[in-house]
């Protein structure tokens, strides 16, 4: 051992939470701002709104720790939670989510097809933003909430398939689909798909 501690991981917290109340701030600490991001992506615009929303997720996710299953994915758990709070709270105000959607991530540009042998093919980012933005407005519910959660969540398959319950060969489906709307509304012929 060169004496570097190395951090625990979500389920040790979750299992020292279970013991010591107070551990589940290192959780919160972990994934407040990313839950935020999520869930302004999902179309809660408002800050004191996103704040609620947290606040519902960290609450359900403390009441229910003792029936995690330390086996599985924490993220993918709270991101569930996540998904559903989000849900809530647009029934609750009677209102549809407009996926109004904040591109922090460069990462909405690998959704764009690329020709890597033309040196000349160069965007602004900030035009590129405003067309995916845009485009994602144009994209079904179901394919733009895979699209956010695989290219700007950086999830896997897995982790989407346990946040939104369905089976891993319906995240393929659903990412290729989404895919091809999103191409469809850039007015753009899809490279691969």
């Amino acid at each position: 051992m060169d004496g570097v501690k190395q951090k625990p991981t979500d389920e040790e917290v979750v299992l020292e939470t279970l013991r010591v109340s107070s551990s589940f701030g290192i959780l919160i600490e972990r994934y407040e701002q990313k839950l935020q991001y999520y869930i302004n992506r999902l179309g809660i615009k408002n800050f004191e709104d996103q704040q609620d929303v947290l606040q519902e997720i960290f609450i359900k996710s403390y009441r229910n720790l003792n029936s995690f299953d330390t086996t599985l994915s924490f993220s993918s758990w709270l991101y569930r939670i996540a998904h559903n709070e989000a849900i809530s709270w647009y029934r609750k105000h009677k209102v549809r989510p407009e996926g109004h959607l904040l591109l922090s991530s460069d990462d909405a540009l690998a959704l764009l097809p690329t020709k890597e042998e033309d040196p000349e093919v160069t965007f602004d980012q900030s035009l590129n933003r405003e067309l995916i933005n845009e485009a994602l407005l144009k994209v079904e519910q179901k394919y733009r909430e895979v699209l956010i959660l695989r290219f700007f969540e950086h999830m896997e398959y897995e982790e989407i398939s346990d946040i939104l319950k369905i089976p891993i060969g319906s995240v393929g489906t659903l990412i290729h689909r989404g895919k091809k709307q999103l191409y469809n509304a850039l007015n753009i012929k899809a490279v691969r798909i």
